[in-house]
C-alpha cells in the first residue's frame, strides 16, 4: 500500500487547463484516526484568473482547517491541486466553495473550513469563508 501511494505521489504532474483538477488530490490514511485533532494548511500564493473581461490574475491566501476522519490530504497533491487554478477564470466565491467541495470529496473529514483572503483590487479586499460539518445535514 505504501509503495503504491508513494509511486502515485511521485508521478503527479500538473497539466495546465481551464478547469481545476481535483483528480490530483490524494487521500492518505490518517495515522491518528482515533484522536480528534485539527490540521491547518496555509497557501499564501494562490492565483486564479479574473472571469470578467480582464483575465488578469487575482491573488489570495488560502487557509484550510479540517478535523480529519479516516483520511488526511497529501500535501504535494494539495499544492498541485491549488496550482491548477492558475489558468482558471473563476469568481472568488466559486473558487472557495469549489476547493471545499473537492477536498471534502477527497478525504471526507469530520469538519472543514476554507478561507480565501483576496488581495486588494480596486480598493477592496475580500475574504470568503465556507465550511462543512459531517454532523450537519447539507
Amino acid at each position: 500500500m505504501q509503495d503504491k501511494l508513494l509511486k502515485k505521489i511521485l508521478s503527479l504532474n500538473l497539466e495546465y487547463s481551464d478547469r481545476p483538477q481535483p483528480e490530483l488530490l490524494i487521500a492518505m490514511p490518517n495515522p491518528s484516526a482515533e484522536q480528534e485533532y485539527e490540521v491547518q494548511v496555509v497557501s499564501p500564493e494562490f492565483t486564479a484568473l479574473c472571469p470578467v473581461n480582464t483575465a488578469q490574475p487575482d491573488f489570495a491566501t488560502v487557509t484550510i482547517k479540517y478535523v480529519p476522519d479516516k483520511y488526511i490530504i497529501e500535501f504535494k497533491s494539495l499544492k498541485l491541486y491549488l496550482t491548477s487554478y492558475r489558468t482558471v477564470a473563476i469568481f472568488y466565491e466559486a473558487s472557495t466553495n469549489r476547493i471545499l467541495k473537492d477536498l471534502v470529496n477527497a478525504i471526507k473529514p469530520r469538519s472543514m473550513e476554507v478561507v480565501t483572503d483576496w488581495n486588494v483590487r480596486g480598493g477592496i479586499s475580500t475574504r470568503i469563508t465556507c465550511s462543512y460539518d459531517k454532523k450537519k445535514p447539507a
